[in-house]
């Protein structure tokens, strides 16, 4: 698959908050194409669990 195809599938895991797929296809789409969009959006969703759930989120 493409940076472009892990990066999208990423966004439908997020989108049936499922989360720690939605991660592992952003981390894919990173590996391909370091200046991809899955950058900003693992870094955000990793924000965003870290802000409402420390306990259960360890990478």
């Amino acid at each position: 698959m493409t940076a472009r195809q892990w990066y999208d599938q990423g966004n439908d895991f997020r989108k049936q908050s499922d989360w720690q797929n939605a991660i592992n296809c952003y981390m894919e789409a990173i590996e391909l194409d370091p200046l991809s969009p899955a950058v900003e959006a693992k870094e955000m969703l990793e924000s965003i669990l870290n802000f409402y759930n420390k306990d259960a989120y360890n990478l």
